[in-house]
């Protein structure tokens, strides 16, 4: 950068660096925000070449306002994003969003539940536990259960009730969330 342009511009944004914080404080509504403007104003005034400025202070405050309205339409387009995002993805009940994922205690004894489960089909004698897979995991009917064992769709329903009822015993009922 030519010394003859950043003196007189750096010179002035020195001299005004407490009104430009106080002006965009009182506009962003945030000191914080206001410095972060500020702070953008001599980043840039540093790193560019701004060649002869016949008006340093209102060059300053017009490249406050365009860094400042440049972060307002950041934060707004961030908000819209985050918005549609939450849309999409959050349930709301009487205007205040539930997340859907299970609370953590829940997810956990979900998972303690499962391994007993996993544990007690093994537990269970080979034919009942075909019948109950069949059945119950894959999706077939007693008669197509039937059919794919070759037994009587009555030996597959006493199958799955007995497969039931040792399951219950072996990891107890299901609670109710409610």
């Amino acid at each position: 950068m030519d010394d003859s342009s950043a003196k007189p511009l750096l010179a002035a944004y020195l001299r005004k660096r407490a009104d430009l914080v106080r002006y965009f404080a009182l506009r962003l509504k945030s000191a914080a925000l206001a410095e972060d403007v500020v702070q953008d104003i001599y980043v840039r005034i540093a790193s560019a070449d701004t060649g002869q400025v016949a008006n340093p202070s209102a060059y300053l405050y017009r490249l406050g306002a365009n860094l400042m309205l440049d972060r307002l339409k950041q934060r707004r387009r961030a908000e819209a994003r985050d918005e549609a995002w939450q849309e999409g993805f959050l349930v709301r009940m009487g205007g205040e969003a539930v997340a859907e994922d299970p609370p953590a205690d829940a997810a956990f004894a979900a998972r303690q539940r499962l391994r007993r489960l996993v544990s007690a089909l093994d537990d269970l004698p080979p034919q009942r536990r075909r019948a109950f897979e069949l059945h119950k995991l894959q999706g077939l009917s007693h008669a197509e259960t039937a059919a794919e064992m070759g037994i009587s769709r009555s030996a597959v329903e006493k199958h799955i009730i007995a497969a039931l009822q040792q399951l219950v015993a072996l990891i107890g009922p299901e609670e109710d969330g409610a």
